[in-house]
This record gives C-alpha cells, structure tokens and sequence, in this order.
C-alpha cells in the first residue's frame, strides 16, 4: 500500500523529537543553516527531527 506525501509528514510530526511548522499558501519564509539562507512560498509542511 503507498502512502501520500501528506499521510507520510502527518504520521512523522507525531514522533518524539519532531518539531512541525506549517505554513499557509502564498505566505513567504526563509530557512537560513549557517552562512546559507533559502526563500519559499507556502503552503508547506517543515519537519524538523531533533533526536
């Protein structure tokens, strides 16, 4: 059985350690790592795992 993208990030924001932001359409963020910085557009899903 194939699971969406969307079925996928729902069952992975639950976990320990998983930190979610979402995003709503047509609303500009920026994720900067270091010296690198990268701009998008909603809508948008960001998992981030921290373990």
């Amino acid at each position: 059985m194939s699971q969406s993208t969307k079925d996928l990030s729902q069952e992975l924001s639950q976990r320990e350690g998983v930190e979610t932001i979402a995003v709503e359409p047509h609303q500009e963020f920026k994720i900067t790592v270091g010296q690198q910085e990268q701009i998008f557009t909603g809508p948008a899903v960001i998992l981030v795992n921290q373990d």
